[in-house]
């Protein structure tokens, strides 16, 4: 392989690429099996018997009921419909974590127009919550807390049992964004306390455009968002995306079948690339060393600004952050809430690896880097 004109993908918390063996699963969804899943005749009772079965492996994947799914556009989706309709009652306050993705902000922010209460948690320097003061913001007006399992910036992974335990205690329920978790690290809602969970198949090796939320059954039925044909119990109006639901499925399948092994052989390279970025004069990492997903590196480059190593990089694809937010050249909110300065926070990329991310890859990608490093310090 070309390392010059090939793109070396070291971004896969943005985006993964969707899995050959996915892309195959869903081909016949677009022209042979092409029936409205919805529709009373043979056809259409075909094509949702094999969403039925999709559903199961999703289920099987994070330990629930397939009835507990509601298929979205994507975890986003999922968040608004999580956030935005659980059911109304007297309790007006939600706690969230202030290194949580925008999408879960945003919503808050949203609520916080219509008279709710919003209380954002700090994290510590390593991005952890501290289970002390999420105990002591909980009030008897507290109705959601909304904690990720995985930070999508740095890897970080939360103690969402003791989280859940916390939350539970106090009769609020919990949104666990596992977004950048699913299909990485196993998964069992029930055992986790999980009351309401997005996400999203393309973060891990299937298609865009489709997500699901869980939901826990003992939570009263959710507000709709979208309203119409009354698919999906009315929760969530609309014909079903197929091709999509199928690919969420087998994506699904693959990863209960392969994350262990997975593991090892990510952790290996993330390792072998942590260490020789660590070797270089100044850098250190963003996040707590030990709770962090294998996939994830977040470093800073002291004096070299991050978007200037994208661009020097070429055809070497890492980030700045998150993808949804990273058309500007803003601070990261992630990094600053974990106590970041200014000048390191633009000083910091991240590295993600994946499923086809192969040792040649990193090899080339820290050559790659020094240089740069090298010719930008002078």
């Amino acid at each position: 392989m070309d390392m010059q004109s090939s793109i070396v993908y070291l971004d896969y918390n943005a985006t993964t690429p969707l899995d050959d063996r996915v892309l195959e699963r869903m081909l016949p969804y677009f022209k042979q099996q092409y029936a409205n899943p919805s529709s009373p005749h043979l056809f259409g009772m075909q094509v949702l018997e094999e969403i039925e079965f999709a559903q199961e492996d999703l289920a099987y994947l994070i330990g629930c009921r397939a009835t507990d799914l509601i298929f979205t556009s994507g975890a986003t989706e999922a968040i608004n419909m999580a956030i935005k309709g659980i059911p109304e009652d007297h309790r007006k306050h939600i706690i969230c974590a202030a290194t949580e993705h925008n999408a879960v902000l945003a919503c808050c922010r949203y609520l916080a127009t219509t008279g709710y209460r919003v209380t954002y948690l700090p994290v510590d320097r390593d991005g952890m919550i501290d289970l002390e003061m999420l105990q002591e913001s909980i009030t008897c007006d507290t109705k959601l807390v909304c904690i990720m399992l995985v930070n999508n910036e740095t890897g970080v992974i939360q103690d969402i049992q003791a989280i859940a335990d916390i939350t539970h205690q106090a009769g609020a329920w919990l949104l666990c964004d596992a977004t950048q978790a699913v299909g990485k690290i196993p998964i069992d809602v029930k055992k986790m306390g999980i009351d309401v969970m997005p996400l999203s198949a393309h973060k891990f090796y299937g298609p865009k455009g489709i997500g699901a939320l869980y939901t826990n059954p003992d939570l009263k039925s959710l507000r709709p968002l979208i309203h119409g044909g009354q698919q999906q119990g009315g929760i969530r109006s609309g014909t079903l995306n197929v091709p999509g639901i199928i690919g969420l499925g087998a994506a699904a399948s693959i990863a209960k079948k392969e994350m262990e092994l997975e593991k090892i052989k990510i952790s290996k390279l993330r390792e072998f690339l942590e260490k020789s970025l660590l070797e270089i004069d100044g850098v250190f990492v963003n996040g707590h060393l030990e709770k962090r997903i294998y996939n994830t590196t977040n470093v800073c480059i002291p004096d070299i600004q991050s978007q200037e190593m994208i661009l020097a990089l070429g055809n070497i694809a890492v980030s700045s952050g998150s993808a949804c937010s990273s058309v500007t050249n803003k601070p990261s909110p992630v990094l600053k809430a974990m106590g970041l300065d200014d000048h390191h926070n633009r000083s910091a990329i991240r590295l993600s690896l994946g499923r086809f991310t192969s040792a040649d890859d990193i090899d080339y990608a820290l050559e790659r880097i020094k240089k740069i490093i090298t010719k930008f310090r002078g």
